[in-house]
C-alpha cells in the first residue's frame, strides 16, 4: 500500500541538454534544482534519499506544487527514462513466491511417482512449501550490475537462447550500510522501491556437465539488458506496506503475471536480514525479492523479437521494454 500524501518518485532522465535527476508526479517531471535552491540536478536518486530527513518536506511540497501547477515541470514523454539506480551489488531471491514454486513443481512433476495425478503432485508440492515457510531460509544469488538497463530500453536476446523468460519483481534499494541487521530493523535499511524484471535464459539454468549439483546463474541471468530496472525510485516512506503491492506483467497486452507481494515465502524484511548476514550491503545496492507465478516457463511461451513487455507494481510505475534480436 502507498502511504497518504501526494505520491512521487525520483527518476533519472536524458534530454537534449544531458542527464538529470527529477521528481516525478504522474506524467510530469521537475528538476531537482526546481525543488530546492542549490540542489544539484546531477544528484543520484539514492543520494537524494540519503538526505531524506533534510529534504522530505521540500520534496513533498514540490510534489503538491507539481499537481497544482505551481512548479516548473516537463512531460515524461519528452525525455528518455534511465534506470534510477546503478548498483554496485545486485542480490536476487529465487523461488520466493509460494504459488510460483508450486506451479513449477507441478509443471516439472518434481518428486512425482508413477500414477500420480496433478492434484496429488500439487498437494505434495504445497506441503513442501508449507514446511519451507516454517523452517527454511531464503535462497539468494548474486547478479552483475552490467546486466542492468533502463525501464524503456530494448531487451537484446542472447543469440544462443531459445527460451528466455520474464520474471517481474519488486526491488528494494538499500540506503545505508547494512551488516547483520535484525529482521525487525531490516526495512529501515531501504531507501526506496522500484520495479525490476529478472530475465532468465532457461536453456542455460541447468548444465549437463554438472548433473544435479546446481544451476548456472551467470549464463542464464547476467547477459546485458537482462535486468531492466525502473522507471522510478519511490521513497520507502511513501510505501506503507511492501507486502501489499500488486505485480502485473503484460506481454503484447496480455496479462501474464498478476499477483500480490503477500504471496512471498520470505518477506522483504527477512530477505534483507538474511542477505546482511552473508554480505556487507551498501547504499545503492539492489535486492530483487523474487517473481510470482505466470512466467513463460509455465505457459511454455518464450520471449521472441518484436515482443513488448509492460511491467508495473502498485505506485511504482510501469516499465516498457521491447524485445529485439542480438
Amino acid at each position: 500500500m502507498i502511504a497518504t500524501g501526494t505520491p512521487f518518485g525520483l527518476g533519472r532522465f536524458a534530454g537534449p541538454d544531458g542527464t538529470f535527476t527529477g521528481l516525478v508526479v504522474g506524467e510530469a517531471v521537475a528538476r531537482l534544482s526546481c525543488v530546492r535552491d542549490g540542489l544539484s540536478d546531477g544528484l543520484p536518486p539514492v543520494a537524494v534519499l540519503a538526505r531524506w530527513d533534510e529534504l522530505a518536506d521540500d520534496l513533498s511540497r514540490a510534489a503538491e506544487q507539481a499537481v497544482s501547477g505551481g512548479l516548473e515541470t516537463q512531460p515524461v514523454t519528452s525525455l528518455r527514462r534511465l534506470t534510477p539506480v546503478e548498483p554496485r551489488q545486485l542480490l536476487a531471491a529465487g523461488l520466493n513466491y509460494r504459488t510460483h514454486v508450486i506451479d513449477l513443481m507441478v509443471d516439472q512433476r518434481v518428486g512425482s511417482r508413477p500414477g500420480m495425478g496433478v492434484d496429488e503432485i500439487r498437494a505434495e508440492a504445497t506441503a513442501v512449501m508449507d514446511e519451507r515457510t516454517r523452517s527454511g531460509v531464503p535462497f539468494l544469488w548474486v547478479g552483475l550490475p552490467t546486466s542492468v538497463c533502463g525501464p524503456d530500453d530494448d531487451i537484446v536476446l542472447r543469440a544462443d537462447s531459445e527460451r528466455t523468460d520474464w520474471e517481474l519483481e519488486l526491488a528494494a534499494v538499500i540506503g545505508v550500510p547494512a551488516r547483520d541487521v535484525p529482521r525487525d530493523d531490516a526495512l529501515s535499511c531501504v531507501a526506496g522501491w522500484t520495479v525490476a524484471n529478472d530475465l532468465t535464459a532457461r536453456d542455460f539454468v541447468g548444465r549437463d556437465d554438472l548433473g544435479p549439483v546446481g544451476a548456472d546463474w551467470l549464463q542464464s541471468k547476467c547477459a546485458p539488458t537482462y535486468k531492466p530496472i525502473g522507471p522510478y525510485l519511490v521513497p520507502a516512506a511513501l510505501v506503507e506496506d511492501p507486502q501489499a503491492l500488486q505485480i502485473q506483467l503484460r506481454l503484447n497486452g496480455e496479462l501474464m503475471q498478476d499477483e500480490t507481494t503477500a504471496d512471498m515465502i520470505f518477506d522483504v524484511a527477512s530477505l534483507i536480514a538474511f542477505a546482511s548476514r552473508q554480505a556487507q550491503l551498501l547504499p545503492g545496492d539492489v535486492v530483487l525479492t523474487g517473481s510470482p507465478a505466470g512466467n513463460g516457463s509455465h505457459y511454455d511461451r518464450w520471449l521472441r523479437p518484436g515482443d513488448v513487455m509492460e511491467g508495473s507494481i502498485t505506485g511504482l510505475g510501469t516499465q516498457r521494454n521491447r524485445v529485439v534480436s542480438a
